[in-house]
């Protein structure tokens, strides 16, 4: 069994996790620190503490405008994928939105029932500056994330 491959979360994305949990366990009468609730989702994401967590994030380089022929991985509905950059471009009206067309090099399936399959080979995107599509899955995942 294969473990799936996802991509980390930015900071604000983190944080919000962590803020969520916080309610959540504290509706339920379990209080907890907000520092708690940090280390409870680096745990969650497989690190063995928030200062690790963050030291990871830390030292990525921040996803930049890629480049045609440009070499990308990450999921796309919830599927791993590697492939290469068709086509890339920023949207004028937001800079921090990019606008992608991927190749991907073995097709993906983005069917998850079991009587039937649809490939994609190719597929049109936009992603924000961490690398995520606005856009969600049905469990509410981005249907883009690219990792690098």
């Amino acid at each position: 069994m294969t473990i799936p491959y996802t991509p980390l979360p930015s900071f604000p994305v983190l944080k919000d996790q962590a803020r969520r949990l916080r309610a959540s366990l504290q509706a339920e009468g379990q209080p907890v620190s907000h520092c708690r609730a940090l280390e409870l989702i680096a745990h969650q994401h497989g690190f063995r503490d928030w200062n690790t967590l963050h030291a990871r994030l830390g030292n990525r380089p921040r996803l930049s405008p890629y480049t045609i022929g440009a070499r990308v991985a990450g999921c796309y509905l919830g599927q791993r994928f590697s492939g290469e950059v068709l086509s890339a471009g920023v949207f004028e009206s937001d800079p921090t939105r990019i606008r992608l067309t991927l190749k991907f090099d073995t097709p993906v399936d983005v069917v998850t029932f079991d009587s039937f399959s649809a490939f994609r080979h190719r597929v049109n995107c936009v992603v924000d500056d961490t690398g995520r599509s606005r856009e969600k899955t049905s469990n509410g995942r981005p249907q883009v994330e690219l990792a690098w």
